[in-house]
């Protein structure tokens, strides 16, 4: 046999080799990962339920999804075992302090204060369009339907519901 009639052989072996050892591999982080779990820790299940775990069983895990309301789950449900910082920001919305920032140097604190105003926000215009100064537009708008008439060019109404590049049928 030639060498080229077995290379498409041998790259299919070493592929399903590479996943095979993958998919070992993620099932181990799973396992290990389930067995951090201790009562007391927050967990995400498969489905997306956020609990506390209650008690630990050979193949399953007492939750308590709310307070009193308690369910068995499998082991193998449990998608993720969150820290206590995580699940507390998801579950009850508490942040956790933290420290402020403070630049290098303080003279970007100072320089407002000295000049007695307060310090300007830029607000950030997250429309579709930008719209230029009111009296701007309506010069362009005029100068282009000039130079369009007097080239005999035909200009397409302006109507409000007219569809433009991009537009939809539906309103």
């Amino acid at each position: 046999m030639n060498i080229v009639t077995l290379l498409p052989f041998i790259v299919l072996i070493g592929a399903m080799f590479l996943m095979t050892r993958s998919a070992k591999n993620k099932q181990r982080q799973a396992v290990q990962m389930r067995d951090q779990m201790q009562p007391g820790t927050g967990v995400r299940t498969i489905g997306g339920m956020y609990a506390t775990v209650k008690e630990i069983h050979d193949d399953t895990v007492l939750l308590e999804v709310a307070p009193g309301v308690h369910a068995i789950y499998a082991k193998n449900a449990i998608g993720a075992v969150l820290e206590d910082a995580e699940y507390n920001r998801i579950v009850h919305g508490l942040e956790p302090e933290e420290t402020p920032v403070v630049p290098d140097d303080a003279s970007s604190l100072t320089e407002a204060v000295e000049a007695g105003e307060p310090p300007v926000e830029k607000k950030i215009d997250l429309g579709k369009d930008a719209a230029p100064a009111a009296g701007e537009a309506k010069d362009e708008v005029k100068d282009a339907e000039a130079g369009a008439e007097k080239s005999g060019e035909a200009t397409e109404p302006k109507d409000k519901d007219a569809k433009r590049d991009g537009d939809t049928d539906a309103k």
